[in-house]
């Protein structure tokens, strides 16, 4: 099950809007950070930096063959053995890693489905204790050059408000100028679900 509004742009266009390597340092991506998630990877414009600099493997999933098979050739292209791209419908098989079995799940662009919680309780799932959950989202206003429709955006407090529900902690807002802003959460040290 695709995301509502999930094609993608161009490729040159989609670049346009996002400074990959600044974007992830921003949302805590660095050497420290072990295995990763990725839950829509797209081209692979986030997860060929982050896979540059984790210390882990980062697992790109995503529901178009484009885009993993575009993903997969950056990573080799860029001699990065630590990248794993996974075709699969996250949204409705989930991303079918093991229970707290990564540090990292970055969401970026991909809550503007019916469901977010399904997307957070998954990412949730799939966390180690003091995980991280990194989430980009465009910017609540109409002058954005692409985006969902206006009544799709979930602006920060909304997404804080659902991933606090499933149990994530300690949200750290950042502005991601022009058209987007992140959000990080860690997930509840031993909380039960």
């Amino acid at each position: 099950m695709k995301v509502r509004e999930s094609g993608m742009p161009e490729e040159s266009m989609w670049d346009g809007f996002f400074d990959y390597e600044h974007i992830v340092k921003v949302m805590g991506i660095n050497k420290r950070v072990g295995d990763v998630a990725e839950f829509g990877c797209g081209y692979g414009g986030f997860t060929i930096p982050a896979a540059k600099i984790i210390k882990g493997k980062i697992y790109a999933i995503d529901i178009e063959p484009e885009m993993t098979k575009e993903t997969k050739r950056k990573a080799e292209k860029n001699n990065l053995n630590n990248v794993k791209t996974i075709l699969r419908d996250f949204m409705s098989e989930g991303s079918g890693l093991e229970n707290e079995s990564v540090d990292y799940v970055i969401l970026f662009n991909i809550l503007t489905s019916e469901e977010p919680d399904k997307l957070l309780k998954e990412a949730y799932r799939i966390l180690r204790n003091n995980g991280k959950l990194g989430i980009i989202h465009w910017n609540y206003y109409s002058s954005t050059p692409r985006g969902p429709p206006m009544e799709m955006r979930l602006k920060p407090e909304q997404v804080i408000k659902f991933a606090t529900k499933t149990g994530f902690n300690s949200p750290k807002k950042y502005n991601l100028k022009p058209y987007h802003y992140g959000v990080v959460m860690r997930k509840a040290e031993n909380k039960q679900k």
